[in-house]
Order: C-alpha cells, then sequence, then structure tokens
C-alpha cells in the first residue's frame, strides 16, 4: 500500500511540474493555458505509466523500477543470482 501511495503522490507532482512548464509555452504560441497544462501533463502522466506497466510484467515493482520510471531511465539491470 506504502508503494501506491508514493507512486499517486509522485504521479501528481509530475502532472504539476511538466503542467506548469507548458502554461509558457502555451501563452506564447496563443493556446489555451488549461489545455497546455492539461496536455502536458496527461503525456508526461502517461509516458511514466507505461515505464510502470512495463516493469510491473513480472507482478511486482521493486522501488529501483519505481525510481526507473520515475526518472526518465532504462529498465533496472536485474541481478541473474542462482
Amino acid at each position: 500500500m506504502e508503494k501506491l501511495k508514493n507512486i499517486i503522490f509522485r504521479i501528481f507532482a509530475l502532472f504539476g511540474s511538466s503542467a506548469l512548464a507548458a502554461v509558457a509555452g502555451g501563452a506564447i504560441i496563443g493556446v489555451e493555458l488549461w489545455k497546455s497544462a492539461a496536455l502536458a501533463g496527461v503525456m508526461a502522466c502517461a509516458q511514466v505509466v507505461e515505464k510502470l506497466l512495463r516493469f510491473s510484467v513480472d507482478g511486482s515493482l521493486t522501488k529501483e523500477e519505481i525510481e526507473a520510471a520515475f526518472s526518465g531511465a532504462g529498465a533496472p539491470k536485474k541481478d541473474n543470482v542462482a
């Protein structure tokens, strides 16, 4: 449950930070502020959710996989210790 809460809060933060960055760009080209903010936020969140879904094919998410999804890094290396 703690992982889920962490992921949800981080997705909200990601949405907010992406939306704020797009507001200025939208204002310059004449797009309504709420539309540019919503588009940027949804796109950023969709990318992270896609990475989380890819990492969870084994049925669980590790802390490293969650960090990799939010940091933009590739998949973390799994230890192949037998």
